[in-house]
């Protein structure tokens, strides 16, 4: 953590050329220590015990992966056979990692909260995890580049933004400052705002409510819920890796394992990244340091992890979305690489997180488990929310300094257990959990500043007003019992999962910049899960479920006209339906889903705050993933979607679109080995949205946009180490669009071209 202090200091003292300096020779330390280090520390040795299977996908499987789909000594393709199918609930090793599918781009399988890790194609839930190795080949930095090709899924925040906040199946997830990322099945772990995939071994979206198997999330969101499979020490592995982004951005990225003990019982993940310079957006540079480790103890029957993850995200100038003033239209969106945002508006983001999670087998078919962790995020910011108030594109806008803390806890235990009555089987699970949050903030205003959106002025510097004192905000407590049961029969052809979980919400609201209690809320909800799995032959699975979601009650404003301020609104529960159909061809895989979500929320009526609205989202999605052929992969899916207000205290708007949620959402991307030159590469994508609305009443869309994007990769051996150098250009065409809207209103600019290059050596 102090090599990521050191690198700050030096950014604001040094400029680009001393962190150039400082990366390299913070990436030329790890790698003499690897030169070093004796090949027989990083062997299996020829006569030791083989360490206990404790993954899904036992070492020598892997091994045995790899070595089938080799095509060199440089370079490594997937298979064109279908690797074995995860268990549907594996008793041990829960944090275990789901093998992938042919392409390597998606995995077989992925955690459903309390059922654990359950293969795709006995999920009765649509979910796709995606690898580390597309990650890398997407240079993706962040979860929301990370997801790009998810159709489901639309980052609801700009490039250059200081948050990843999402729209799953048309409702917002990671909107609020509780953060809504799982991390290992679990809230409250995860950075608050944005996930850098330093430490990120997989992906996962699973997609629709899922109180019952992950519990509330924090801010209410209902739409699915993004899990983070954080890496950890498999095989012995030095990866060092240079990249650069226009218009002059620089990093430097480490990831080292290594296991010891005569069994390999012992793992150690070291991995992080230094990142500096100016982005393809005007005036902004951003500098992240990130930093992670991963102990684990792999025994006969007991097994432990500890994660410690640092993160420092500081931008210049960050983009910030927009406001539409009522009444008008939205005008044409301007040069992507166009900002109003003030040269001297600024932000500053520190989160520190910490994990241990613990399972010991009492027997081969019963299995223990506790977990405990939480994090703190720090903000410190200046900037304000411009809003567009005529049709040639002034704003204004008000900088505004927001100190913000951020603690949370996480606490879990319970058991895993598997047994027969008869010819059924069963997998149960059961949960005991406790979350808690408190937000400490302060703020104060600057001076009013007028720009363009198309002619961005700079205005004079202004300074913030910081005050360290932060009254506190907020606290809220999630407690949690859940109980869920997996049966199958006909050797897992029939799979029925029945679960329920007993959540409590306590919150308390306090006045801004004072402390004082204002409300409090202390409701308890029980919500169930209902799913159901037919294979009739191995490669198809029949799949339906009912699900509830849960958010906590709005607290009634405190306002002129409203008659009962400070009232809390019982919990919304959201409930689904859903069915469909998953194919898996061996190399290719497909599902086709149709559901039906419907979530309450509150609104002023008639001087009255109720929970008089409701939204209700009818969709149907097709994803495909895997290998067209052994040279040719494929990723993408398109989403269709029916979004209606179908309850709202204006009645001109019932039956009108919810905001943000567009009709069609389409993305495609292909990989291609070129034939007559093996080692090299050639992707592209194409990324699809509707047009969305920025207001109830409809009066404001944003159009449909298509964004094109290009890249290759090369893969060789230098000096016998494996090497790969990447290139991609996002937005090729250079579009101008708005590109998402949050659910309060706010829309953002789309990326302009950028360009990513990065050269990966594997010691």
């Amino acid at each position: 953590m102090l090599l990521i202090k050191d690198f700050l200091e030096m950014r604001r003292t040094g400029g680009v050329g001393t962190v150039a300096r400082f990366a390299a020779a913070m990436l030329g330390g790890v790698a003499l220590l690897a030169w070093f280090e004796s090949p027989a520390r990083s062997q299996t040795p020829q006569g030791g015990t083989s360490l206990p299977p404790v993954t899904v996908d036992a070492p020598a499987q892997q091994s045995a992966r790899r070595a089938q789909t080799r095509r060199n000594d440089a370079r490594v393709r997937s298979t064109p056979r279908r690797a074995p199918q995860a268990a549907a609930v594996a008793v041990q090793s829960q944090p275990s990692v789901v093998p992938e599918f042919a392409g390597g781009q998606v995995a077989q399988g992925a955690r459903l909260g309390l059922l654990g890790n359950t293969g795709t194609m006995k999920s009765p839930f649509n979910v796709t995890s995606y690898t580390d190795k597309f990650i890398r080949d997407q240079q993706a930095a962040t979860g929301a580049d990370a997801l790009i090709l998810d159709p489901s899924v639309r980052s609801s925040h700009p490039t250059g933004g200081v948050v990843d906040s999402f729209n799953i199946r048309g409702f917002p997830i990671n909107e609020g400052n509780n953060g809504e990322f799982a991390f290992e099945g679990l809230y409250g772990i995860a950075p608050t705002y944005r996930i850098f995939t330093d430490y990120v071994e997989r992906i996962e979206v699973l997609k629709g409510p899922s109180a019952a198997l992950s519990g509330m999330a924090p801010n209410g969101g209902v739409g699915g819920v993004i899990n983070v499979v954080p890496k950890r020490a498999e095989e012995d592995l030095t990866r060092l890796t240079a990249s650069y982004g226009s218009t002059a951005r620089f990093g430097g990225h480490w990831d080292v394992a290594r296991r010891y003990g005569e069994s390999k019982q012992w793992g150690v993940r070291a991995s992080g990244s230094v990142r500096d310079g100016d982005t393809p957006i005007d005036r902004q540079s951003e500098t992240t340091g990130v930093g992670s480790l991963a102990l684990d103890y792999r025994g006969e029957r007991f097994r432990s992890w500890l994660y410690l993850i640092a993160q420092t995200d500081r931008f210049d100038a960050p983009s910030r979305p927009f406001l539409m003033a009522p009444g008008l239209q939205v005008p044409k969106a301007p040069d992507g690489r166009l900002n109003v945002t003030q040269p001297w508006e600024w932000s500053r983001i520190t989160d520190q997180s910490a994990l241990l999670r613990t399972e010991y087998d009492v027997s081969d078919q019963v299995t223990l488990f506790a977990d405990v962790g939480g994090s703190r995020t720090n903000v410190e910011r200046f900037f304000g929310l411009p809003t567009i108030v005529n049709s040639s594109g002034n704003t204004t806008s008000t900088p505004q300094f927001f100190g913000l803390g951020i603690d949370r806890s996480t606490y879990d235990g319970g058991v895993r257990a598997r047994f027969d009555t008869g010819f059924v089987h069963h997998a149960v699970a059961f949960q005991a959990s406790v979350y808690h949050d408190a937000l400490h903030r302060r703020l104060t205003n600057g001076s009013p500043v007028t720009s363009n959106i198309y002619n961005p002025t700079v205005a004079p510097t202004q300074f913030a007003n910081e005050i360290s004192d932060r009254p506190r905000l907020s606290d809220s407590e999630l407690t949690g019992l859940s109980i869920a049961d997996t049966l199958s029969v006909l050797d897992e052809r029939v799979l029925l999962t029945l679960g329920v979980r007993r959540q409590g919400i306590e919150a308390h609201n306090y006045v801004s910049n004072v402390g004082t209690l204002t409300s409090s809320y202390d409701r308890s909800a029980v919500t169930p899960v209902v799913g159901l799995v037919v294979r009739p032959v191995e490669n198809i699975s029949l799949y339906a479920n009912y699900v509830e979601g849960l958010a906590r009650g709005d607290v009634a404003p405190q306002q002129p006209g409203v008659s009962n301020p400070g009232e809390i609104l019982p919990p919304y529960v959201a409930k689904q339906y859903e069915a469909g159909i998953k194919v898996d061809f061996g190399r290719i895989a497909t599902t086709f889903s149709a559901f039906e979500i419907s979530k309450a929320s509150g609104e002023l009526s008639a001087g009255r705050f109720a929970a008089t609205a409701e939204q209700q989202v009818r969709g149907l999605e097709f994803n495909v993933y895997g290998e067209l052929m052994p040279d040719v992969r494929v990723l993408g899916g398109v989403s269709l979607l029916d979004g209606t207000l179908t309850k709202t205290a204006v009645a001109a708007n019932v039956g009108h679109t919810p905001i943000g949620v567009p009709d069609i959402q389409a993305n495609i991307g292909v990989e291609w080995d070129l034939p007559w030159m093996r080692e090299l590469t050639l992707n592209g994508a194409v990324i699809y949205s509707g047009r969305q609305f920025v207001d109830t009443a409809n009066k404001q869309p944003i159009p449909e946009w298509t964004r094109l994007d290009l890249g290759a990769r090369y893969t060789t051996a230098i000096n016998g180490r494996k090497t790969v150098f990447r290139a991609n250009i996002q937005n090729v065409t250079g579009e101008s669009y708005w590109s998402s809207v949050a659910s309060f209103g706010t829309f953002f600019l789309g990326a302009p071209r950028t360009y990513l290059l990065s050269m990966t050596v594997d010691m």
